[in-house]
């Protein structure tokens, strides 16, 4: 069933990283009844939970306390308040335990589980910015993480439509892998920042792309998805260069290099010229093309092939190796988090952080469902 962009609730497909044949259900906080085709099974009370797990007719066997209370083509498991939490323990494959606010249902269209999480928004951007943020920040960051992930997942929110839900909790669409667990500032910033959102001067909300960190240098967009955006142009950024995660360094075998570059590529070793320059390349600003786009070698595929955090990194020879010194981690286009976490610390106002990372943006709050209808209705920028 197709779910407003608007609603107050997200359905978010979880555990999407592997294939769940069977799992443990446990009620951490309030009350939930176990709705089974709709009809109630059961009613479970904190510390209470039920097994759920595939059958050969494409149903879902769900079990509590040992006995059986039947196979369903869909288990809903309904608390009554938006904070209730669930535990959800993978059985098969095993897997740490997570914790989710709201609801679950559970159908089983393929022989795996499809464990999709009905939260509210507000509790969704808790998890994803605690996820995607990490610990030990500042509330102006918390705040800046949230418009990111509020716009995103807004713009994103029929991504996984054909799988009967609107975002999964992988990093493609927003790392969500438990409930804030950790650090209340985050429930404070997503209140703060309630409704807001980056829109462009056509007022469509942006692709609020992010990452750790851009070495010094933002990346266009054009480096890894192929197309320019206005609001996502390369740029100097010395917020970021004195992290740990602004350098790195890897060495590979030669002949692996030469292997993947002259196979895949078809790299022209026969050329004096280029023969010299297959160990030797200077990135001085990020490029999107080894030596140059005539050779045709995407510096994102280097990085792809062998495992690098960025494609900003320049190299050389050293006996039977390639040296590759790199700066930054990711892909570098939009909002540098470490740059952002810095000028956070410096004072800076969360408006002013995300209007460095993405220019010319707009910060709008969004307040109604109609709001794809009615642009003119939203209010003036910040």
């Amino acid at each position: 069933m197709p779910v407003s962009a608007w609603s107050q609730t997200m359905h978010i497909g979880v555990l999407r990283n592997q294939s769940t044949t069977k799992i443990e259900i446990k009620v951490m906080q309030g009350t939930y009844s176990v709705i089974g085709d709709n009809f109630k099974a059961a009613e479970l009370v904190p510390g209470q939970s039920i097994v759920l797990e595939t059958n050969t007719q494409n149903r879902v066997r769900t079990t509590m306390n040992g006995e059986v209370l039947g196979n369903f083509n869909q288990v809903a498991i309904r608390g009554t308040m938006k904070s209730d939490v669930l535990e959800f323990l993978s059985l098969s494959p095993k897997a740490k335990a997570r914790e989710y606010h709201g609801d679950l249902t559970t159908t089983n269209p393929n022989g795996a589980l499809r464990l999709v999480n009905q939260v509210s928004i507000e509790h969704y951007l808790s998890g994803v910015v605690e996820c995607e943020g990490g610990t030990g920040h500042t509330e102006t960051y918390y705040m800046v993480q949230a418009i990111m992930s509020r716009t995103y997942a807004l713009k994103y929110q029929d991504k996984h439509r054909a799988d009967g839900f609107q975002l999964c909790d992988q990093v493609h669409c927003q790392a969500y892998h438990h409930r804030q667990m950790k650090t209340p500032l985050i429930n404070r910033a997503v209140v703060q920042t309630d409704g807001m959102v980056m829109v462009d001067d056509k007022n469509r909300l942006i692709d609020a792309f992010f990452y750790a960190n851009c070495g010094g240098e933002t990346c266009d967009a054009s480096h890894v998805w192929n197309n320019s955006v206005p609001y996502l142009q390369p740029f100097k950024d010395t917020f970021c260069i004195k992290t740990a995660q602004a350098r790195w360094s890897k060495k590979i075998p030669k002949q692996q290099w030469i292997d993947f570059l002259v196979n895949n590529y078809d790299y022209p070793l026969y050329d004096s010229i280029y023969r010299e320059k297959i160990f030797h390349f200077v990135q001085e600003h990020r490029l999107a093309f080894f030596h140059g786009p005539e050779l045709g070698i995407p510096l994102r595929d280097i990085r792809q092939e062998f495992k690098l955090k960025s494609t900003y990194f320049s190299c050389y020879e050293h006996e039977d190796y390639v040296i590759l010194e790199g700066f930054g981690y990711g892909h570098g286009v939009g909002l540098c988090q470490e740059g952002a976490m810095e000028m956070a610390r410096q004072g800076y106002h969360f408006t002013q952080i995300l209007r460095y990372y993405f220019p010319n943006i707009i910060i709008r709050v969004l307040e109604k469902s109609d709001y794809f209808q009615h642009l003119e209705k939203l209010p003036e920028d910040f």
